[in-house]
């Protein structure tokens, strides 16, 4: 069966110079999620309220759509197989 994984993150990585942001998430993961995929829009459980990063990660084609009540379909936006 198709899966998306989802990862929530609190906080972005700090560069160890400088002091800034770097575009990756800060390990360890405040939340895992895999939800199971296929024909229709399935949601996910609610994000983490300290939630402020997702990393998204599909092993099949599929669209995604982010919100209070959301419906993804095929003019939201789409992932590839294989990809995050």
């Amino acid at each position: 069966m198709a899966s998306v994984y989802v990862t929530e993150y609190a906080t972005m990585g700090r560069e160890w110079a400088g002091g800034g942001q770097i575009p990756s998430a800060q390990e360890p993961a405040i939340a895992q999620q895999k939800v199971a995929i296929g024909g229709g829009s399935v949601q996910s459980s609610a994000f983490n309220g300290a939630t402020r990063v997702v990393r998204i990660h599909t092993d099949a084609i599929c669209s995604i759509a982010f919100g209070p009540d959301p419906t993804a379909s095929s003019s939201t936006k789409r992932l590839a197989a294989n990809t995050t």
